[in-house]
């Protein structure tokens, strides 16, 4: 379904938002977009929002669980721009899930579970977010795949991961909040601002009043930037994103420097959950 804008979808948006969870699309090329898009619906989001360029247009076998709403997510302060006028307009039982495209989310067990009985046992944990890692997939040939887009071939890396403890303003030590570093942001970090080299992202979380998202991915409400409840590790996910990848290989300021993405620790992507749990990249907490 199309909208004329994010303003007017919000005007009718009631039933659609009522009935969570939600996958958002944040569409900033037209790289993988049906994929994202078809890899939320398979996940077991009721709908999807589309944030996307007016070139782009909703399949026609889409076009009943998809809306589409113009927008665009290259200008300036678009992610907040775009997430929190659609907190605001959620009502507080409805979990939202969003990505930009060619990005995909896992969670324990997704092979055989869909994210509504995650989300379902997670608020029995009495848990409003959930982090995800943002996990970096690249083609292993740059050459074949310019832009470090290949899914049959899509490689990540298996270690190299690491954590400080996240302080606020005045330099304290933030209860229960880590900054989460790996991945080619890590490797190429000579490439990448310092404020965009995290790679951990309150992925999925439950609208309440007030809440609002801020440009780096962490919310204005602390508690929903924790990784856990004080009393014991909860579920964490990963999104696996060619984002990095594709931006590190079409910035004309980091493309010649670099050849290849694969060293020693690259290792083929399964496109399951289950490698993503071996490599401790997500956690099932005390969900068997």
């Amino acid at each position: 379904m199309d909208h004329a804008s994010l303003e007017a979808f919000l005007q009718t948006a009631g039933p659609v938002l009522a009935r969570g969870p939600i996958g958002v699309v944040l569409i900033e090329d037209l790289v993988e977009v049906e994929g994202t898009i078809r890899h939320q619906l398979a996940a077991g989001f009721r709908a999807v929002l589309a944030f996307s360029p007016p070139v782009w247009q909703v399949p026609a076998e889409l076009a009943g669980q998809v809306h589409r709403i113009p927008f665009d997510m290259r200008a300036p302060e678009a992610l907040t721009r775009a997430m929190n006028p659609l907190i605001a307009a959620c009502p507080e039982t409805t979990w939202l899930h969003y990505c930009y495209n060619a990005e995909y989310l896992f969670h324990p067990f997704s092979e055989t579970r869909n994210v509504r009985e995650l989300l379902a046992f997670h608020t029995e944990e009495r848990r409003d977010a959930m982090l995800t890692f943002v996990v970096d997939l690249y083609a292993p040939d740059l050459g074949r795949n310019p832009d470090a887009v290949n899914l049959s071939e899509a490689m990540l890396d298996r270690a190299g991961y690491f954590a400080l403890a996240r302080k606020n303003a005045a330099g304290q030590v933030l209860d229960r909040q880590y900054d989460f570093f790996g991945g080619l942001r890590w490797r190429f970090e000579e490439h990448v601002p310092e404020n965009r080299r995290k790679i951990d992202r309150v992925g999925l979380f439950r609208a309440q009043k007030g809440l609002l998202l801020r440009p780096d991915h962490s919310f204005n409400i602390e508690e929903y930037n924790t990784f856990a409840c004080p009393w014991h590790h909860n579920l964490t996910a990963a999104i696996v994103s060619f984002r990095a990848a594709k931006a590190l290989k079409t910035n004309a300021g980091s493309t010649f420097d670099i050849p290849s993405f694969r060293w020693y620790n690259s290792v083929p992507f399964a496109w399951n959950a289950q490698q993503l749990m071996e490599l401790g990249l997500m956690e099932p907490g005390q969900w068997f």
